[in-house]
């Protein structure tokens, strides 16, 4: 529609004083016009596919619904959507929506309270993709593949193509079904200050020290030896004190992502294979040969959550914040960490998320050029000296939409439309743009982002190259992430503060993980139901074959390094590395 007809659209709503239920298209002309470019999708497809909304959604009003409320994190992709795009929802099509943005961990106990109750809190919520494994074995979740299928197909948009969404395959679960539309994604990368990794000085240094180049780490060795080196050799540039690396070690929930986000398995405590690695996966629960029912995560039922692996990724996560970074992280959450790196002091960081690369960009920041170009950039991670060929390399978080059974359907179908407003094609790449947590493979191999791929430090290049595929979420072998989850930040806690020693805090942890599986084991599950292996001498299942694996003599191989040119030229060839 072009601007003359727009104002013509405007001038006879206004004559005739249509009410605003039925001012659809003209509210979706000026958003089409003000917000929602650019986009892949030309501006007369962007208006058909908001008249699929707005008749969609005179059906739900005329059957009462004219109010829904939905759910998500805080992170800047949720404010955007619960500041902008439900605005432009309400005001389109006339359903009004309440988009509540908390901490994660008050979304994951208002959906475990909504789980015991019966009763969903909210209409619709944005949830990760770790909780797939719960969601299929407790039965309570609305399969969306035969939602879209059966009851739900009149309320679901005709050009949602959920083919070019690039993590349906995490919110997929054993039974083929899709269980949640992904919402928003990032991944845990290597991020590191590329100018200073290029100053002459310091690679000269570097190699006269360690004997080989200051460059992207490949294995964690090179990483702790860059680490030592900037903390401790260079000490200060730009007038400011540098450290080698940042993290965080608050007694807080958030200690608990840290290494439920595949911390161990960049260690190799996991099995080879992907997603996750079978029979055991990154948390280092194993499951039977049916690849779905949980047999145990201490090393003396076959698991690995206090294997060899599994305490060395503890011992060095908690030796390298106390070497090499500043002071005050070891009482730090998540959320207060992520800005430091932004502040200039920082030279790497080797488990930073993706979701930070908005406000990491803001010129003016310590990092950023003069011309809005990073001075960082991102990488993958390096990996511990028990990691193979095959193994997940590190985490991808899936925030995605997610229906309970127990939701009135008419209030769900309206929530279904509105999670398919935040996602599809019309919204989608603007919403990219704003949060850098991308969801469509349209989107990402976009104009615009082949334009201005040198604003983002290697975002670009990493989701367009097949290494995105190797950084998984939590997998199916966990039966309930709720229950598991908050077992983790507080046995990491006691080795952070020395309370326990790693060994003993992993002992802790795996044993407290099996007596849970005990009790879903006695009270049953709809499908995938644990049944724990009887405990047995851990050295029957310690193997140099598969894991648990056993403890190698060296743990400290030679450092390893990439030029991060080389890198990025793997993946535009299309190979991993």
């Amino acid at each position: 529609m072009n601007g003359r007809l727009r104002v013509s659209v405007l001038a006879v709503a206004s004559l005739f004083s249509v009410p605003p239920a039925l001012a659809g298209p003209a509210e979706a002309q000026r958003w089409v016009d003000k917000e929602f470019q650019p986009s892949t999708l030309s501006k007369q497809q962007q208006l058909d596919e908001m008249k699929w909304f707005i008749d969609a959604a005179a059906k739900l009003k005329a059957k009462g619904v004219n109010e829904i409320s939905v759910v998500s994190e805080t992170i800047t992709t949720h404010e955007y959507e619960s500041k902008v795009l439900a605005k432009a929802f309400t005001e389109i099509t006339g359903i009004k929506v309440s988009h509540d943005i908390i901490q994660e961990g008050d979304v994951v106990e208002k959906l475990q309270t909504s789980m015991q109750s019966g009763k969903s809190i909210y209409d619709g919520w944005i949830s990760d993709s770790d909780l797939i494994g719960t969601h299929y074995r407790y039965g309570q979740i609305i399969p969306l593949s035969d939602y879209m299928a059966g009851a739900g197909k009149q309320w679901t948009n005709p050009g949602l193509d959920v083919k070019d969404f690039i993590g349906t395959k995490f919110t997929t679960a054993p039974d083929g079904k899709l269980y949640q539309l992904p919402d928003q994604q990032f991944a845990n990368l290597y991020w590191f200050r590329a100018d200073w990794f290029a100053r002459k000085d310091l690679q000269q240094k570097f190699k006269a020290k360690y004997g080989y180049d200051l460059g992207v780490p490949v294995n964690w060795t090179a990483y702790e030896d860059i680490a030592n080196f900037f903390t401790n050799d260079v000490k200060d540039l730009d007038g400011k004190k540098v450290y080698g690396h940042m993290d965080y070690g608050k007694k807080d929930p958030s200690l608990g992502w840290r290494f439920t986000d595949a911390w161990l398995s960049m260690a190799g405590t996991a099995d080879k294979g992907l997603p996750n690695g079978l029979p055991v996966d990154e948390w280092g629960i194993r499951v039977a040969a049916d690849k779905c029912t949980p047999v145990g995560a201490s090393v003396s039922r076959g698991g690995a959550t206090n294997s060899p692996a599994a305490v060395y990724a503890l011992t060095k996560y908690i030796d390298w914040m106390k070497k090499y970074a500043p002071p005050q992280a070891m009482g730090m959450t998540f959320s207060e960490s992520g800005p430091v790196p932004a502040q200039g002091q920082i030279a790497q960081q080797i488990f930073w998320y993706t979701a930070f690369t908005a406000d990491m960009t803001k010129k003016g920041l310590p990092v950023v050029n003069d011309d809005g170009t990073p001075k960082w950039r991102m990488a993958p991670g390096p990996h511990g000296p028990y990691w193979k060929d095959g193994m997940q390399n590190g985490y991808q978080d899936v925030g995605s939409w997610t229906f309970f059974k127990s939701t009135d359907p008419n209030r769900m179908a309206a929530a279904w439309l509105y999670a398919q407003f935040v996602t599809s094609k019309t919204v989608s790449l603007k919403k990219s743009i704003t949060g850098l947590t991308f969801i469509r493979d349209s989107d990402i191999r976009s104009d615009y982002f082949t334009r201005n791929a040198n604003r983002y430090g290697g975002l670009i290049e990493f989701y367009r190259s097949p290494a995105r595929v190797a950084w998984t979420p939590t997998g199916t072998n966990v039966p309930d992430y709720p229950k598991l989850a908050q077992l983790w930040w507080k046995n990491v806690a006691t080795a952070v503060t020395g309370e326990r020693t790693p060994q003993a805090a992993m002992d802790n942890l795996a044993e407290e993980m099996d007596q849970v599986m005990g009790r879903l084991q006695r009270a049953g599950m709809k499908v995938c139901t644990p049944k724990l292996n009887p405990k047995s001498d851990p050295n029957k299942w310690l193997s140099d074959k598969e894991a648990p694996w056993k403890k190698l003599p060296n743990e400290r191989p030679k450092g390893e390094t990439v030029g991060y040119d080389q890198l990025l030229d793997a993946w535009k060839a299309g190979r991993v590395k």
